[in-house]
């Protein structure tokens, strides 16, 4: 899928887990709600750094181009050093590595770790990541016609002006995890969350998504899962701009209102 569908679906998602976590008796107070939205937002275009040509590549100028490089050398390392004699050979690392669980679940948890560990300004800086990321997926037209600069500047203040309201007693910075010491430890929920549902994203396109890597199918490791292949459907196609954009802003109102209490 494209960017602004990805980043629809990562909030809708997290708007759903907010119903859910309602109807669990472990609602979300609202600035985790909004937040955790904004977060898997931008987090669901987070697995297309190891293409060139992607938003999050292009998000933060010259940074993330490197960081690209890295990561699509890395993915294709991977890629070759595990491959099965099914896996076909290929050329670049793009939709490895970056687009399987494991790589949401250690990415999710690492930016845990550094939100528990690395005080307020760690905070401040995974906000700031996700909310310009979230800017570029969400409100794509006015980004793309704006410079990069203006889209920093509101991610840097948005991700200050959040982390300041996270801060104050009863709005979420202890949320689901309450001891001392585990204030922000869920920040790495919605990370996760958007990563997965990127793939499941992807997995509904044409080529498929190896989510389930390194778990063997047959005689490929890397098994681009996906519904029969008569169900997928090109990346920007009409499918996806008429069909499923349309029902993620259904779904995320619906999670939302519910999360929130004004529909049971």
């Amino acid at each position: 899928m494209m960017g602004p569908a990805h980043s629809l679906s990562g909030a809708a998602a997290w708007l759903g887990v907010g119903a859910a976590a309602e109807a669990a008796g472990h609602g979300m107070p609202w600035p985790v709600l909004a937040v955790g939205a904004l977060i898997c937002a931008g987090a669901a275009l987070a697995p297309d750094l190891d293409h060139k040509s992607a938003t999050i590549s292009r998000a933060f100028g010259p940074v993330s181009g490197w960081l690209c490089e890295i990561i699509d050398k890395l993915s294709y390392a991977a890629y070759k050093n595990t491959r099965k004699p099914g896996d076909p050979r290929r050329s670049g690392g793009h939709r490895t590595l970056t687009h399987t669980w494991i790589w949401a679940v250690l990415v999710g948890g690492g930016f845990s770790a550094l939100a528990v560990l690395g005080g307020r300004w760690a905070v401040v800086g995974i906000l700031f990541v996700h909310m310009v990321l979230a800017i570029e997926g969400l409100l794509w037209r006015a980004a793309r016609m704006s410079s990069d600069v203006l889209v920093w500047l509101l991610g840097a203040t948005s991700a200050w002006i959040l982390a300041g309201v996270l801060d104050k007693p009863g709005n979420g910075s202890d949320w689901l995890f309450t001891d001392p010491g585990q204030e922000y430890l869920w920040l790495g929920l919605p990370i996760v969350l958007g990563s997965l549902v990127h793939c499941v994203g992807d997995a509904l396109t044409v080529s498929g998504c190896p989510i389930l890597w390194p778990i063997p199918l047959g005689r490929k490791r890397w098994y681009p899962l996906g519904p029969p292949k008569g169900m997928r459907f090109r990346a920007g196609s009409w499918v996806e701009l008429k069909v499923l954009m349309p029902v993620f802003m259904v779904l995320g109102a619906a999670g939302g209102l519910t999360a929130m209490g004004v529909i049971g």
